[in-house]
């Protein structure tokens, strides 16, 4: 199968790309480096990996790359931790507004003219940000409040493009909610916005690779956001670019939503402590509240029942694991002066 990937060279993609390539695939791949920057990726010279540097919004470009593809997975988008989308409230919704209709423009064109089947649109679990019912199953984002943050906001509205596409123009679609993916490849946004959380700049305002930063660099007590108590669901990225490819080559994904994630809830305090124990063994843990952002959603449990029965995914890789991998490379980064 040959697919279009927006926002190839992203954090989520880098993983993603590599599991599609892994499983036969050719892959098309489209990225501005808005975000990052020129990066290396492990596959850049994959003879099945055909890089275009452009702008998603090109809808002519677009379309030029859609033509001979089978599927488009929509990853591209303005999209950080949780200072990002608090600093550029407006930039977010309008900017991901425009990337998300270029690229439908170009799938429903692709899907008249040419033989593409489908479009997979990377939302958020950030569209249950309202809800009080957990764990939160799809469908849940049509019954509860619409979320409060811009970013929220935006990614409910992706699935509604896929919805309006459909009923218009029979364009096929599967909607991917990830939670909380945690893995390596992240760096120091360009556009980043510099917050202090005790003596330390913040990475990515991503919550493990800052805990990391602040324990490898000897804050104590630790910053933590808010009470700590905070509720999420830590996948790492290799489970989750495994549900995407299934959500891509399963025919019973066709016009359905998953969400992808590990069925583990862990506090942010339980999350931290672990980090800590990871880098300083049995030294006494400590930390203090920092004063928490408005949209810091206080807990995020998704149901991962229809993945597992549809799809036969399951996302089996330990949070302990997954800091195994990410811990080393963030302290790499760090002593590299990427992060």
């Amino acid at each position: 199968m040959k697919i279009l990937v927006t926002g190839s060279a992203g954090f989520i993609a880098g993983y993603l790309v590599e599991e599609l390539l892994k499983a036969g695939h050719t892959v098309v791949g489209i990225d501005n480096y808005s975000k990052y920057g020129p990066v290396e990726k492990s596959y850049d010279h994959d003879p099945n990996y055909h890089f275009t540097e452009g702008d998603v919004k090109d809808t002519d470009l677009m379309k030029e790359l859609a033509a001979d593809c089978d599927q488009v997975i929509a990853i591209a988008a303005m999209i950080g931790g949780i200072t990002y989308f608090h600093t550029y409230a407006y930039d977010l919704l309008a900017e991901n507004e425009r990337i998300m209709a270029s690229t439908f423009d170009a799938a429903i064109w692709a899907n008249k003219n040419h033989h593409l089947k489908k479009i997979n649109v990377l939302s958020s679990s950030m569209v249950y940000e309202s809800t009080s019912l957990y764990p939160s199953p799809e469908g849940e984002q049509l019954k509860c409040p619409p979320p409060l943050s811009t970013y929220g906001f935006q990614k409910l509205a992706t699935e509604y493009f896929a919805k309006g596409a459909w009923e218009q123009y029979k364009l096929p679609y599967t909607i991917i909610r990830p939670f909380n993916c945690v893995g390596t490849g992240e760096q120091r946004a360009k556009n980043e916005k510099v917050i202090m959380s005790g003596n330390v700049k913040l990475a990515m305002s991503h919550v493990v690779p800052d805990l990391i930063q602040k324990v490898y660099k000897g804050q104590d007590p630790l910053h933590i956001l808010g009470s700590g108590n905070q509720i999420r669901h830590y996948t790492y990225g290799g489970d989750l670019a495994r549900g995407i490819r299934l959500c891509v080559e399963s025919d019973k994904a066709v016009n359905e939503d998953f969400n992808l994630s590990t069925p583990v809830s862990t506090t942010v305090k339980e999350l931290a402590e672990m980090i800590w124990k990871k880098l300083k063994g049995d030294k006494e843990f400590s930390f203090v509240s920092d004063d928490p952002f408005e949209y810091d959603v206080q807990k995020r449990v998704p149901s991962v029942a229809k993945a597992k029965e549809v799809l036969g995914f399951e996302a089996d890789t330990s949070l302990s694991d997954t800091l195994d991998i990410v811990i080393p490379w963030v302290t790499d980064q760090i002593d590299l002066g990427n992060i």
